[in-house]
């Protein structure tokens, strides 16, 4: 970092608690007293820095006690919302990713883009009035989706489960139903990624900040993989890294998918398919949210098909274990109940090497459901926050 460093580029020091005082900084920047004075006050006149409620700390050097510096996290705020293919969940988030108003309701990915987005817009502007905050207050906007992202464009990429949404600009009808619905000031930053990567995200930053190398699988209407490796999701070339519904495997082979093939995972182990096959024994169920209804009232059938589900999971994740030498594995969606993950363990620790297990937690979600709106609110905060990002918001700012 060196003597180069800007404003933004302090704010990083102080957000990762790297450096929280004055003095601190001096050190690790290498810049004078005066500059780094003039580059906080900048941070202190945007309102994203304040003096510690802690008061002052004891100087390493003796002399007088260093003030401590914090991240104020109430200068703003982030709307995220989580797509499912049948229902919606949308949040307003703190800065440090805490839940201030939250609401679910059904939002039907196949209606298409235009509508659901629309619908989304509404949502938030319904929240942002129940938290009192104004729209000007939103610094950006969060959304995971059930489908490949390529992240430089917000676009979706050949998404198999969400018909009409391939190429759409995602990006820009988010920001435009949120200034219809909120009398928002345009342009708002939208972020968009894979639902199965922002849950990683969310899970691996709140629960497990020093595994580095941590993954997640989803398993609802469709199965999807985060990875995160070294506090990054690691999105592969074009963001089709973690697909792993699309795996061919050998019980599948009449098995079609929503792609199109046959054979994937999906089409034999996902919530779907064994919605699909509990309907065709007569059992009700549409999607992997019912299946999820009939393995809390216990019941029978889903419960074994559960179990054989997450045997074949199992046998793909112990090619991906052996890849990746995750820390942690974590099953979350609507499948991940007992009965699947202890079909995943069976065939996991019989399949893999010993040597690949050894240090490998296998566990289920801890934030739930709100995984993927924790980690969209957290990619919009990083995101926004960067150094380079910074300087620019700063200036834009003019301070």
């Amino acid at each position: 970092m060196g003597s180069h460093a800007g404003a933004g580029d302090l704010l990083e020091l102080v957000r990762s608690g790297r450096a929280t005082t004055r003095g601190a900084l001096q050190q690790a920047t290498g810049l004078s007293r005066a500059t780094v004075g003039q580059r906080l006050d900048r941070l202190f006149r945007a309102g994203w820095l304040r003096e510690g409620a802690g008061g002052p700390v004891g100087s390493p050097l003796g002399g007088r006690p260093s003030i401590t510096l914090e991240f104020d996290d109430e200068h703003a705020v982030v709307l995220a919302a989580d797509l499912d293919t049948r229902h919606a969940r949308a949040a307003v988030l703190s800065l440090t990713g805490e839940i201030q108003a939250e609401h679910t309701g059904t939002l039907v990915v196949e209606d298409g883009p235009d509508a659901v987005l629309d619908g989304l817009g509404r949502w938030f502007a319904e929240l942002l009035e129940k938290t009192g905050r104004s729209a000007d207050a939103v610094c950006g906007i969060g959304l995971a989706v059930p489908g490949p992202v390529d992240l430089d464009t917000g676009r979706v990429v050949q998404p198999p489960i969400m018909p009409g949404w391939d190429g759409y600009d995602i990006r820009g009808r988010l920001a435009r139903a949120f200034a219809d619905h909120a009398a928002a000031p345009p342009g708002v930053p939208v972020l968009v990624d894979n639902d199965a990567n922002l849950m990683a995200y969310g899970e691996q930053r709140t629960g497990y900040p020093d595994c580095s190398a941590f993954a997640l699988v989803k398993v609802s209407t469709g199965i999807g993989a985060g990875v995160v490796v070294g506090g990054s999701i690691y999105r592969g070339v074009d963001g089709g890294a973690g697909d792993i519904g699309h795996i061919r495997v050998p019980g599948g082979a009449d098995a079609q998918c929503k792609c199109g093939s046959y054979g994937c995972l999906a089409a034999v182990a996902s919530g779907g398919a064994v919605a699909r096959r509990l309907s065709e024994a007569g059992v009700p169920a549409a999607s992997g949210s019912d299946v999820r209804d009939l393995l809390v009232a216990g019941h029978p059938g889903a419960t074994a098909l559960a179990r054989e589900a997450g045997r074949c999971v199992g046998d793909v994740l112990a090619t991906v274990v052996t890849l990746l030498n995750p820390g942690v594995l974590m099953i979350a969606g609507d499948l991940a109940g007992t009965p699947f993950l202890t079909g995943v363990r069976e065939l996991l620790y019989q399949r893999a090497l010993p040597r690949s297990t050894a240090h490998l937690d296998v566990v289920t979600s801890r934030l739930g459901e709100r995984a993927g709106l924790v980690g969209a609110g957290a990619l919009v905060v990083e995101h926004l926050y960067a150094p380079e990002r910074a300087e620019q918001r700063l200036a834009a700012l003019g301070v």
